[in-house]
């Protein structure tokens, strides 16, 4: 049996008298994709802050690794959160934002130089991200991600800008990342790239 990397036992969220997510159970295994989809409101974007410990007000047990998430080195050593775009530094080009990671986390699972060809931003390597179109920041945000060492990807609309091509290169990344024996849940509009990188589709229906 495949080990239990992630445990999400009757979960409940509620915003100002709003439930969110309630009574939410879900397991996910090592080496696992899971695709969360469902309409804006459903609670997408919700439970992936749950699984990083970083929304407040939810009751249930919520796992990773056999321990709740927590906001210390160890949990972020094994996780990687990929949401909202981060605030880039000002000045420091494509390739810098690439190497800056690899200088701060050691055991990198790539180079910046191969995150710049994998994620096609080889020819934005001098340029600053605001520079950029969305869809390239998307790309350069999703490479910081991938660039780091980890056991757990979590992914909020991460084909949010990016084209139909690319969208198909994502899914195979994320299918190789997983083949590697990590972990994905992503928060996703897109079944299409849920069936590509071979994703457990998980549907979400407003509380």
């Amino acid at each position: 049996m495949a080990e239990c990397v992630v445990e999400v036992r009757n979960v409940a969220v509620d915003l100002g008298g709003v439930p969110i997510l309630d009574g939410l159970d879900l397991t996910v295994a090592r080496g696992e994709i899971v695709a969360v989809l469902g309409e804006n409101g459903a609670g997408k974007s919700t439970l992936l802050r749950c699984l990083a410990g970083t929304q407040p007000g939810v009751t249930g047990e919520i796992g990773l690794f056999g321990r709740p998430p927590a906001d210390d080195p160890a949990f972020w050593r094994d996780v990687v959160l990929v949401g909202d775009e981060p605030a880039w530094y000002p000045g420091l080009t494509v390739l810098e934002h690439l190497e800056m990671m690899e200088s701060v986390h050691a055991g990198t699972r790539t180079t910046p130089g191969e995150a710049l060809e994998l994620f096609g931003l080889d020819d934005r390597r001098d340029h600053v991200p605001l520079a950029m179109s969305t869809g390239q920041r998307q790309r350069l945000s999703l490479a910081m991600g991938l660039l780091r060492p980890s056991r757990v990807l979590l992914l909020d609309e991460p084909e949010r800008g990016l084209d139909a091509g690319f969208r198909v290169r994502l899914a195979s990344i994320l299918a190789d990342y997983a083949a590697d024996g990590g972990t994905v849940v992503m928060a996703t509009h897109d079944p299409g790239l849920a069936r590509n990188a071979g994703a457990r589709v998980v549907e979400l229906e407003s509380a």
